[in-house]
């Protein structure tokens, strides 16, 4: 490594007069800074996905309480991040950049804070450094900073409820615990995975004679908000988590630090380049481990892994119980003590140059997969935005045809927001439509592209970044029933069917005649 990469993971500037050198904070600023350039300069190059699009259009309403009541009727996460989103969108509209510009900002805070971090945990300002910088361009803590949804406050709020833990473990003063109680409760207010984060922070202030009588406060006023929260929880019921128990435990396992070495999509670009990313992160660690890591150094690492363990294998534990809600995106916080331990481990005192490489190693790749993910549409959310925009603009009929929508449930929410006047047809019901959209990604079932009724042709066989439509018209408006049109999904995922204002009809008292296309194939 260079003088100059040395001196700035080391926070000097060896080579300049003492007079001239740079303000010590330099390093972090300019961190900072490049985290704010990757979060908000492509805060819109994305579309909207399922969960984000839920939320306009689904959970957030002009009055306060119909979006809380929306909260606790369609979502499964405490309500202060939809109160946020509440208050921007009356402001700044319901955009993705109105949306997502809360989270946005929220990580390029958390940066600081992890600075901070690391400062509480080592005199060493190359780790602050190295903390920083890792949670500035890790991929998925950049993913979930650009996302319309809670995680980005959630990494914000644990991460402040771990610095303050800190502060008071290490001077139990009555502000100090205060300013405890009130991180962690508003991590527990973002998110209900921040429990498994205070867990351990709580066991930690309890074990600690001297902080164990100044924490009791702090303590119970946690306690008192996850009881306040107890009939929110109850009245949301788990809505929308049977795909984690759908998705194999073993395969979400794997997923946790594919997440966290190429982000949400990584796995696309193969075990080789998660390798890549992971080789000096194990030697890094290795090597720390092995030999240079000194016994002042053991309590840290043992405070930041005490941490990471809480927020990841409590969840695991609990799942194998029979209380599984253990999906990798729901341990996106527990990343910051993650990332902590790796900086305190590879940046040991006594790792030298050796450990800077490793460190420096480690964060660059972290860009390189960071900005490849803005190059790549195959490594971003779905285009539906560029999808809707496409079936929006071919009418070939007078005016807009009054259209059915059969999509994979992930597709749903996104083409109602951008596609406004589109609404789920429910079950029993029918429409009365003069044009088929069938839309969902590879693989494909053999009988796509096969006309969904007697009477439609193919129009047109539409590739947007992997997203693949299908588009049937019909001379004159006709009737099919809800269960016939979920049989066209051209994928075996779960379908859903959204029509057009003016396309459903009154539920069917009979069952709906079964028709058959020009193949002999039930529709």
């Amino acid at each position: 490594m260079s003088t100059l990469s040395a001196a700035a993971l080391s926070g000097r500037d060896e080579t300049a007069p003492a007079a001239t050198r740079l303000p010590g904070w330099w390093p972090l600023a300019v961190i900072t800074l490049l985290a704010a350039l990757l979060r908000f300069s492509t805060l819109g190059l994305q579309s909207f996905w399922y969960d984000e699009a839920f939320t306009p259009v689904h959970v957030l309403h002009a009055g306060l309480g119909a979006t809380l009541r929306g909260v606790a009727h369609t979502e499964n996460t405490p309500p202060l991040w939809y109160l946020l989103a509440w208050a921007d969108a009356r402001v700044f509209g319901t955009g993705a950049i109105a949306l997502r510009w809360p989270s946005a900002l929220a990580g390029t805070v958390t940066v600081p804070v992890a600075w901070a971090i690391a400062r509480q945990l080592s005199p060493r300002r190359a780790v602050a450094i190295a903390t920083a910088a890792l949670v500035a361009v890790n991929p998925l803590l950049v993913w979930y900073s650009q996302e319309a949804r809670a995680y980005g406050l959630f990494v914000l709020m644990a991460a402040l409820a771990m610095l303050c833990f800190l502060r008071a473990l290490h001077e139990p003063t009555r502000g100090r615990m205060a300013a405890f109680a009130l991180s962690g409760s508003l991590a527990l207010l973002t998110h209900y995975f921040a429990l498994f984060l205070l867990i351990p922070m709580i066991a930690w202030l309890l074990g600690e004679r001297r902080c164990r009588r100044a924490a009791l406060p702090a303590i119970a006023a946690l306690v008192v908000v996850g009881l306040a929260l107890a009939p929110l929880i109850v009245s949301q019921g788990g809505h929308g988590t049977q795909w984690i128990g759908q998705w194999a435990l073993s395969s979400r396992l794997q997923a946790v630090p594919q997440y966290y070495l190429d982000g949400y999509y990584g796995a696309s670009l193969g075990h080789g380049i998660e390798l890549l990313l992971a080789l000096p992160i194990v030697l890094g660690v290795g090597y720390g481990l092995w030999r240079v890591l000194e016994a002042s150094e053991e309590r840290p690492v043992v405070l930041a892994a005490s941490l990471a363990a809480g927020g990841i294998l409590i969840p695991l534990l609990l799942a194998a119980f029979g209380a599984d809600y253990l999906a990798p995106r729901n341990l996106v916080a527990a990343m910051i003590p993650v990332t902590v331990l790796i900086a305190l481990i590879v940046l040991a005192r006594r790792a030298g140059r050796a450990g800077m490489a490793f460190a420096a190693l480690i964060a660059a790749g972290f860009l390189a997969i960071t900005i490849d993910i803005d190059a790549s549409p195959r490594l971003q959310r779905g285009n539906w935005h560029a999808l809707a925009l496409t079936l929006a603009g071919h009418h070939t009929l007078a005016g807009a045809p009054v259209r059915a929508i059969v999509t994979v449930e992930l597709g749903s929410a996104p083409l109602e927001y951008y596609l406004p006047g589109l609404h789920l047809l429910e079950p029993g019901r029918s429409a009365t439509v003069s044009e088929i959209d069938e839309v969902g990604y590879a693989p494909l079932r053999s009988s796509a592209g096969s006309p969904p009724a007697p009477g439609f042709r193919l129009f047109a066989r539409l590739d947007v970044d992997g997203l693949i439509g299908y588009r049937f018209l019909s001379s004159v408006p006709r009737t099919l029933s809800e269960v016939s049109l979920r049989r066209q999904a051209i994928t075996p995922a779960h379908p859903e069917v959204i029509v057009s204002a003016g396309a459903a009809l009154a539920r069917q008292l009979l069952p709906q005649r079964t028709l058959r296309s020009s193949r002999g194939k039930k529709v």
